[in-house]
Order: C-alpha cells, then structure tokens, then sequence
C-alpha cells in the first residue's frame, strides 16, 4: 500500500481521541452541536455486540482522515435489512485524494455481506463538493426529507 493510499478499517477501542477530532470537525461542516451524552453512546454502540451501529475510519500514515458510521434497519419495503449511511465525514487534507469513495465502497461491502438490498445516505443540498461523488457512486432517488418541527 502506498503511504497515500489509506487504509479503511472497523474503528477500534483505542481510537477514540482521533476519532473525536472527526466526529466534532464533522459538526463543525454541518454547524450543529451533537451533546457529549450522544456523542459517548455513539462510541460505545460501535462495541456492543447487541447494537447494529458500526463505524469504518480511513488511516493514511498512522492518522485517521475519516469516518464512516452506519445502520442497519428493518424496513416495510423489504425483507432483509436496509443500510443507512448516517455520517460520513474526511479531514479536508485528505479530500478529493478517493477518501470518501472508499468509505462508502467498505459500507456497500459491509452492507453486502449483511445481506442489505438498500444503501442510503442524506446529504445537504448545499454539499454540492460531496455531491459530484454521490452521482458517481450512487443514484438520486427525488426524495426530500421532513423532519417534525419541534424537533
């Protein structure tokens, strides 16, 4: 593997910290403020056997550049599970260098193995950096997210 090759991987216990200054430089691209509280149950789904929440981080020369964390989910549209892509984020050194698309391509993977017809992801409108990947790597369904409003 070339050093600027990175290396995708589950994350591991002793990640946490580099793990961290992704997941907050994540918040900070998406200007929200996840709760520590949230933040910690996060981490230690990705542990427990019981829960299917998982994250994949890409090192390049012994440093983390980026994170992918996804579900799996029932769904009345299918018999198997479905996959979604909740987050994904790469340190902005390590884009347009084929960070994110490794990322996604280790989820469609995990997704495969786990026997999910459907891998989906949201993104803002606005990411439109993050969506000239997105059309490369998958399809736009035309579904526009609601969210209830006092929430």
């Amino acid at each position: 593997m070339q050093s600027d090759d990175p290396a995708i991987r589950p994350v591991r216990e002793t990640d946490f910290e580099p793990w961290l200054a992704l997941w907050r430089g994540y918040q900070e691209f998406y200007r929200t403020h996840i709760p520590d509280e949230a933040t910690r149950a996060t981490w230690n789904r990705f542990f427990d056997q019981q829960e299917p929440v998982y994250c994949v981080v890409a090192e390049r020369d012994g440093k983390l550049i980026g994170l992918a964390h996804y579900l799996f989910h029932r769904s009345t549209w299918l018999v198997g599970p479905a996959c979604y892509l909740n987050d994904l984020f790469v340190d902005p050194r390590g884009r347009r260098s084929g960070v994110a698309r490794k990322l996604i391509e280790a989820v469609y993977e995990a997704a495969d193995q786990e026997g999910a017809a459907k891998v989906y992801w949201l993104t803002h409108e606005s990411n439109a950096a993050a969506r000239l990947l997105y059309d490369q790597v998958a399809r736009y369904g035309g579904f526009i997210q609601y969210q209830r409003a006092d929430s």
